[in-house]
């Protein structure tokens, strides 16, 4: 066996034995991808994207791996699988954006040109109606009316940034602002974004704002925008900075370009964004997005229970039971009673509805899942507001009474 098999072969046992040890992994990873194992390099990768999402080094493997899997057999070889690879080649290259699929240098692709506008309103956002106000004296009054802006100098560009615990519906919500504005929506993902090649990142950032630019008016959506614009003082990583300059330069803009294209960026962590990318004139406008109250809750209830058989449901009870569940967690609620009802179904041989039997028994086995931000943000909320910035987090924890 090879010195690199034997290492594999180490990296394997190790991981057998810490299967939540992404790092490790991701060092098992780099070296079948040295010994050109794509595959097996892929199935490993499959399972730290599981656990980690948005793990940026996972992202980057991946596109490696992607991008040098072993080519198909020559003809030279004297191999005939009967496979047409040219043809395979040919629909790849279809299907696959050229960002990724052409050669360096080819057009970057429209990111924006197939997103239709007005899909979703604040309307069709069940409940939240404070923050529904705030959204409207905040950001949206001032830009639906292009000759107001034109007559006071107000440029027809914007910035806010929602935060929140996770799964609060932050990403609904921008989809809604989208739809008020009559604009087109695009989410930018850290795959959008990221590269293994120095300078590519920098690049990918400047093609989707140039993008957004040709198809105005149109929202951009940074989620986890603390991924993207981490606090530079905290980044050891050169290439990481730069994205960080490219964002806050394609912020600012030169002579108005940016008018008519809205940035929204949403974020569990604001504090971890770095401090210009929240300076006035980017991402100025901040929005508490809290887990649903009440009405929401039913309403989210509701929505995930609609097109299941059901029984007699009492979901105002049910809403009023759960208090500090996320959107996400309501949706676990209704998966979790649909697969008791679905048990007993298949048990009985006849169709079984969800009833508040399985809700109640879903309901006892399943917790709120917003406890560690809601500590994170206590401290922060504690040691870290001097500005005054995170006031409406510090009457939302004093009206929970975790302060």
């Amino acid at each position: 066996m090879s010195d690199g098999a034997e290492i594999i072969a180490s990296l394997l046992r190790a991981v057998d034995a810490a299967p939540m040890d992404g790092p490790l992994r991701l060092v098992l990873v780099n070296h079948l991808l040295d010994a050109g194992r794509n595959e097996e390099a892929i199935s490993q990768l499959s399972v730290i994207l599981g656990q980690q999402p948005n793990f940026a080094p996972a992202l980057l493997a991946m596109r490696r791996a992607l991008s040098t899997s072993p080519a198909p057999p020559s003809e030279g070889d004297g191999y005939d699988d009967g496979y047409d690879w040219d043809r395979a080649a040919r629909d790849l290259t279809d299907a696959v954006p050229a960002a990724y699929a052409g050669e360096r240098g080819s057009a970057q692709p429209d990111y924006v040109s197939d997103d239709v506008p007005g899909t979703v309103r604040l309307a069709d956002v069940g409940g939240m109606e404070q923050v529904k106000r705030r959204i409207e004296a905040a950001f949206l009054a001032p830009l639906r009316n292009p000759e107001l802006s034109r007559a006071f100098r107000k440029s027809l560009r914007g910035g806010l940034l929602l935060y929140g615990p996770p799964g609060c519906g932050k990403t609904f919500i921008a989809r809604a602002i989208a739809g008020e504005l009559g604009a087109r929506f695009h989410s930018v993902t850290l795959a959008d974004v990221l590269d293994m090649f120095i300078g590519n990142s920098e690049r990918h950032l400047r093609d989707v704002f140039a993008a957004a630019r040709r198809n105005v008016p149109c929202v951009l959506f940074f989620d986890e925008i603390d991924a993207l614009g981490h606090k530079r003082s905290q980044l050891a990583n050169n290439a990481a900075r730069g994205v960080v300059n490219q964002f806050l330069t394609e912020l600012d803009g030169v002579d108005a370009v940016n008018d008519g294209v809205f940035v929204l960026a949403a974020t569990n962590a604001p504090w971890d964004v770095d401090l210009a990318l929240r300076r006035p004139g980017r991402l100025d406008r901040t929005l508490l997005v809290l887990p649903p109250d009440r009405p929401a809750r039913e309403a989210i209830l509701r929505h995930h229970l609609k097109g299941r058989p059901v029984g007699e449901l009492r979901l105002d009870a049910l809403a009023t039971r759960t208090d500090g569940y996320s959107g996400a967690d309501l949706a676990h609620l209704c998966d979790s009673a649909a697969e008791l009802a679905l048990m007993r179904s298949a048990a009985s041989n006849t169709v079984h509805p969800i009833t508040m039997a399985e809700l109640e028994s879903a309901l006892a086995q399943i917790r709120p899942s917003i406890g560690a931000w809601l500590e994170a943000a206590r401290n922060v909320a504690l040691f870290a507001n001097e500005s005054g910035t995170y006031d409406e987090l510090v009457d939302y924890l004093n009206v929970r009474k975790l302060l």
